[in-house]
C-alpha cells in the first residue's frame, strides 16, 4: 500500500490510471476508521483494479460551533487498517494543498440538500459536494462507495454525480453496526458510558419503524410518532429530527408509498448521532 500526500501526485496518478482504462474504486471518508469504512474498502477492493481510501477531515463541511478540532483522528491506525483490507492508496491530504487561498468555488445541490441534516448545519452539504467533486476529479474513480449511514448524503452524491455527468457509479453500502445494533460511526468514542448505553433507543426505534409498516401502517405521521415516543424514553435523548422522506428526493412524506428512509438525528450530550432505515420499495 501507498500513501499519497499531495494532490499534484494524487492527480498525476488518477489521470494514468483512466487514461489506461484502469477500474478505479474510491472510498472517501474523514479517517479515524472503523468497520463500516473497513466494509466499503472491501467491497471496492473486490470490484476494482485499484482501491483508493481517501483520509480527510473536510474543513468546509463542519459549522462554526461544530467538532473539527476535535474531530477523532490516528493516521498511523487508519493506515494499517486499510492495508488490512487490501487498500491499493491511501490520500491523506493537507486542508492547505487542497484548498489553497486562491480556492473560492462552491457547490450548491438544492432539493435533496435541504430538509435533514441540510436544515440543521447549513453549509455542511455545500462542503461535501466541493471535496467529493475535487476528490473525484483527482482519483478519476469507476466507482465510489459510500455508507447508509448518511442516507442523505449519499442521495445528494448521487445526484451531484447524475447532474454534472461525472463518469463514476455511485455506490451504497449497508450500515454496519455494533454487535447491539448501534451504529458504528467516529463519534461513538465520544459517548460516555451511559450515553452509549441510551444510545441503543437510535437502533430500537427504527425496529419500532420496521414493524409498524410490516403491520401495514404507511401514515408517516403515526411512524415518526411511535418512533419519537421510543427515543424519549431515553433521559439523556434530545431530538433534533425524526423524518420519513422519499428516499430518492429526501423530501418528507405523507404516506409511505414509494421507497422511503426513516432518518434520526439525535444528541446525547455534546455527541450528535444519526440512523436510518429504508422502508418500502424493491424487496
Amino acid at each position: 500500500m501507498e500513501l499519497i500526500k499531495t494532490v499534484a501526485e494524487m492527480a498525476a496518478l488518477g489521470h494514468g490510471w483512466r487514461a489506461a482504462n484502469k477500474k478505479v474504486g474510491i472510498v472517501p471518508t474523514m479517517g479515524y476508521l472503523h468497520e463500516g469504512h473497513l466494509e466499503l474498502a472491501k467491497t471496492s477492493v473486490a470490484n476494482n483494479e485499484i482501491t483508493v481510501m481517501t483520509i480527510f477531515v473536510n474543513p468546509i463541511q463542519f459549522g462554526p460551533n461544530e467538532d473539527l478540532d476535535c474531530y477523532p483522528r490516528d493516521l498511523a491506525g487508519d493506515l494499517a487498517k486499510a492495508e488490512s483490507v487490501g487498500v491499493d492508496y491511501v490520500f491523506a491530504p493537507q486542508p492547505a494543498d487542497m484548498y489553497p487561498k486562491t480556492y473560492s468555488c462552491s457547490i450548491d445541490i438544492t432539493g435533496v440538500s435541504e430538509t435533514l441534516c441540510g436544515q440543521s448545519r447549513p453549509g455542511h452539504f455545500q462542503g461535501v459536494c466541493a471535496v467529493i467533486t475535487k476528490l473525484f476529479n483527482l482519483v478519476q474513480p469507476t466507482n465510489a462507495y459510500f455508507g447508509q449511514k448518511d442516507g442523505q448524503q449519499l442521495a445528494v452524491i448521487k445526484h451531484l454525480a447524475a447532474d454534472f455527468n461525472m463518469p463514476v457509479k455511485i455506490n451504497g453500502v449497508p450500515i454496519v453496526r455494533e454487535a447491539d445494533g448501534l451504529a458504528k460511526s467516529s463519534r461513538n468514542v465520544y459517548l460516555d458510558e451511559e450515553c452509549r448505553k441510551q444510545a441503543l433507543v437510535l437502533s430500537q426505534s427504527l425496529q419500532v419503524a420496521k414493524r409498524l409498516y410490516d403491520e401495514g401502517q404507511r401514515d408517516a405521521s403515526m411512524i415518526k410518532a411511535a418512533v419519537r415516543a421510543h427515543i424519549e424514553t431515553a433521559p439523556l435523548a434530545e431530538i433534533e429530527y425524526v423524518e420519513i422522506v422519499d428516499a430518492l428526493t429526501m423530501q418528507p412524506v405523507g404516506k409511505l408509498e414509494d421507497e422511503v428512509m426513516l432518518a434520526l438525528a439525535v444528541r446525547f450530550k455534546t455527541t450528535r448521532l444519526i440512523d436510518n432505515i429504508l422502508l418500502g420499495g424493491e424487496a
